[in-house]
């Protein structure tokens, strides 16, 4: 009886483990998960890409001051920072690259 216990105990302390772990290298992407000083570093990964490197930089800045996230890669994946992705310019376009 004292066994399976032990076991039980260490199994439940290793799969929280395995979830800390996975959350941790996830990236840190996502609302809040940078400062306003890491703003232009992520910007300028976000838009090297781009041949609008100014409006991309402009914008990216601005969006990511607000949501304090810049999503992963160079496009898309906005889902990770849902604040970038759901600001819209008047016209319901994407205000965030």
């Amino acid at each position: 009886m004292g066994s399976t216990k032990f076991l039980s105990l260490l199994l439940l302390a290793l799969l929280a483990i395995s979830m800390l772990a996975t959350e941790v290298s996830a990236g840190g992407y996502g609302a809040g998960s940078l400062k306003s000083s890491q703003c232009l570093g992520q910007c300028t990964r976000r838009c090297s890409k781009t041949q609008y490197r100014k409006p991309c930089m402009f914008f990216c800045q601005k969006c990511c001051r607000k949501c304090l996230c810049v999503p992963p890669g160079y496009y898309g994946n906005k889902q990770v920072c849902p604040c970038y992705n759901n600001w819209k310019t008047k016209r319901g376009g994407p205000k965030c690259p």
